[in-house]
């Protein structure tokens, strides 16, 4: 596949996305409570990425995922964090820090 085919099926992929977001919201939107719905959070979800890059959502997930981790294990778990792990951490702070003032 060519490059023009990669930017072309990622351009309709985004569109999808937006589409199947405000669908979401509209669904949503009809029930009596529309922000205690499944239907609300997904379309937001689906809106969010509308608006933020893929490479931007990956790092956020990632990060996030590894913080809410480490986290989990260091305070329920009590497990401790050698030097090395503790600099890969600032380091993963710092990624976000980084992406989010130059994104």
């Amino acid at each position: 596949m060519g490059t023009r085919t990669i930017a072309v099926l990622v351009t309709i992929a985004f569109s999808v996305i937006g589409v199947l977001g405000d669908y979401f919201l509209k669904v949503a939107s009809a029930r009596d409570q529309p922000l205690r719905t499944g239907w609300f959070y997904i379309g937001f979800a689906l809106y969010v990425m509308k608006h933020l890059k893929l490479a931007t959502i990956s790092v956020l997930y990632s990060v996030s995922l590894v913080l809410l981790l480490t986290a989990i294990g260091v305070v329920l778990f009590r497990e401790s964090l050698n030097y090395f792990e503790v600099i890969g951490i600032v380091f993963a702070v710092v990624s976000l820090v980084l992406l989010m003032r130059f994104a």
